[in-house]
């Protein structure tokens, strides 16, 4: 192979993504239209392209509601029929609710002989957020940041979200009259449908004792008013009824980006291991378990590439520096890695964004550890305080890419004896 190993990581990451573009992963899932007008809500960082899709596919007067992250903009937007919502990610505010509201008036409005087409994405779970009777948008926004903080997984915290809400839960599906059909680009491991965007069109299995569980598990301390709602049965996730149907369609998800990488892989004469797209954990553990792994495998004569995804969490120190859970992976395997001569690796966000800081994640390379020496920086202090995009934007390494407007989750990479 003539490439350099970061280029062809690059190369890697840039193919899994465009895999995971919805223009295209979503044509072969159009539903048809029936008898009535179709509707279109759009949540997610992905909505933007998921609904001018939808307005190019059944025409640019197709009414709809357009939910999308605040740090991009409403430029080349094809359908002038459809409102647009820019909102707050990851902590929700007023302009969420703002969202939310927009979204069940306009669900409710449907009749029965409609389609309400739904395009769900990751990040629609703050983005669309209206909290239950008696809980403020500032005891929510609390809870979000404690969640987050605690290292709970995306599916616990969907679980919470969905038992403290007027609009997740298929509550959003509930309200409208019209039959519903959800395509949803998967940024869950596993890919429970149930659970992108804490799932407002799918009829949930999970239960308010669930989601107090999680909420002592991780020893967090709710206000009072969301105590009192995980403990007030009204705030059971509703249960369909027969008519009108309710259907949902991942049209991609975290396998969409690895089986893309892993072709190119092959097709540059080198082996791509697969280990899934759910795995999940602390960012950092997962780090020091995978460069156990590729120094095994470095002892193969032939080169290999690893690849994974899913998504880690971090447990935030108490006065955390600037990171994010694919920077932290990263700085622990460069870590585990010690300075291998014969191994590369990117870690990154498909959405394009990792944690604070505006970066997308990271890359390391035998040099890694050698350059933080020469500058006097501890890998390990960066590592401890949380510090991992600070570590490699001064060492190198950092990667940014900006909003990808896609979202399948994490993506790794560990390419071996290249």
């Amino acid at each position: 192979m003539n490439k350099d190993p970061l280029e062809l990581l690059l190369d890697l990451f840039h193919a899994g993504v465009a895999a995971a573009d919805p223009a295209n992963c979503m044509e072969p899932y159009w539903p048809e239209p029936g008898t009535g007008k179709v509707g279109v809500i759009a949540c997610g960082k992905a909505a933007r392209q998921m609904a001018m899709l939808a307005a190019r596919h059944y025409g640019p007067e197709t009414p709809g509601i357009v939910i999308y992250p605040d740090i991009e903009t409403e430029a080349g937007n094809t359908s002038t029929a459809m409102q647009w919502y820019p909102a707050p990610h990851p902590v929700p505010g007023e302009r969420s609710m703002a969202a939310a509201e927009a979204a069940l008036a306009f669900a409710s409005n449907l009749a029965e002989e409609d389609l309400l087409l739904v395009l769900l994405s990751g990040g629609g779970s703050s983005l669309m957020c209206l909290p239950a009777d008696g809980i403020t948008l500032s005891d929510k926004q609390d809870l979000g940041r404690q969640l987050l903080a605690c290292g709970a997984t995306v599916s616990e915290i969907n679980c919470v979200r969905k038992h403290i809400s007027r609009v997740k839960g298929g509550r959003l599906a509930n309200a409208s009259k019209a039959r519903v059909f959800t395509l949803a680009i998967s940024d869950i491991p596993g890919d429970d449908a149930s659970m992108v965007a804490s799932g407002p069109t799918c009829e949930s299995q999970t239960t308010l004792e669930q989601a107090r569980e999680i909420i002592k598990r991780y020893g967090i301390l709710p206000t009072q008013s969301i105590h009192a709602a995980l403990n007030d049965s009204a705030n059971e996730c509703p249960r369909f009824p027969p008519w009108p149907p309710r259907d949902i369609q991942i049209v991609s998800g975290g396998n969409t980006a690895l089986t893309a990488a892993a072709a190119l892989c092959e097709w540059q004469g080198i082996e791509p291991i697969v280990l899934g797209d759910s795995l999940q954990g602390e960012a950092r553990e997962l780090g020091r378990r995978h460069a156990r792994y590729a120094l095994e495998k470095a002892s193969n004569s032939h080169p290999c590439c690893i690849l994974s995804g899913g998504e880690t969490t971090v447990t935030v120190a108490a006065n955390p520096g600037m990171g994010g859970r694919n920077s932290e992976y990263a700085l622990a395997l460069a870590i585990g890695l010690d300075g291998h001569p014969g191994i590369w690796s990117l870690s990154a966000d498909t959405d394009g964004i990792d944690g604070v800081g505006g970066h997308t994640g990271a890359t390391t390379d035998p040099d890694t550890l050698y350059r933080a020496a020469k500058l006097g920086i501890n890998p390990r202090k960066a590592l401890e305080n949380n510090d991992s995009a600070d570590f490699f934007d001064r060492v190198g390494g950092l990667l940014v890419e900006g909003p990808t407007g896609t979202n399948v989750n994490d993506f790794r990479a560990i390419l071996i004896n290249p």
